[in-house]
């Protein structure tokens, strides 16, 4: 047997980390889909978006966001220290490159939340990403989960849902889609769970770089 083929049979059992984008519209649970992954103890590591919007009251600095000024941020973008950043509602959100980095290069895969511009962002950048979309059952029900958290403005909830109509357009743009009905989280994030395995069994892996 020849060392190349040797070499290859080697890389089989050895899948590359992957890079997971967890995106969709604004409502439809990601947040909630990370936070019940991490309760669960999956061993992924989970990259923390850096924000200026201002915290809300059940979230925590450097494990929900990290919470920064508008002049930090902007720093960060001079020193090109973010994979991706955009404006999202008013506040500038963004992903720091060096924990990404470091976490693919320990062999962990890794997990992170994006809105659908900042997915398809990565996409360009990693175009091995694995990326998976999160949505309701249908635009009625998204319509009335924003309606209800009543965590923004009249004027503010009306700019979300527009947004999240459009958005609800480039599902295309993904590699799975995965409907994360009410009451059911568990089942949403075993689906995401078994979608990263059957990647991890692929014969021809994704191989990210950033």
């Amino acid at each position: 047997m020849s060392s190349s083929s040797v070499n290859s049979e080697f890389d089989l059992h050895h899948p590359q980390p992957l890079l997971i984008v967890i995106s969709g519209p604004s409502g439809v649970g990601k947040d909630t889909v990370m936070q019940r992954m991490q309760e669960r103890g999956m061993p992924f590591h989970f990259v923390v978006t850096a924000t200026t919007r201002p915290r809300r009251a059940n979230e925590i600095h450097g494990k929900d966001y990290f919470f920064v000024s508008k002049d930090e941020f902007a720093r960060m973008i001079d020193a090109d220290e973010l994979i991706e950043h955009a404006i999202v509602y008013g506040d500038y959100k963004g992903i720091p490159k060096q924990q990404v980095r470091e976490a693919l290069e320990s062999g962990k895969d890794v997990v992170m939340r994006l809105d659908v511009q900042g997915a398809e962002t990565v996409r360009k950048l990693a175009p091995e990403a694995l990326l998976i979309f999160i949505t309701t059952e249908s635009e009625e029900e998204l319509v009335h989960r924003l309606e209800t958290r009543k965590t923004e403005t009249a004027d503010s909830l009306a700019i979300r849902i527009a947004t999240a109509r459009k958005e609800l357009k480039r599902v295309e743009a993904f590699d799975y889609v995965i409907i994360n009905r009410d009451f059911q989280l568990d089942e949403t994030v075993d689906v995401i769970r078994a979608i990263i395995t059957a990647e991890h069994h692929r014969v021809h892996h994704r191989k990210v770089s950033l």
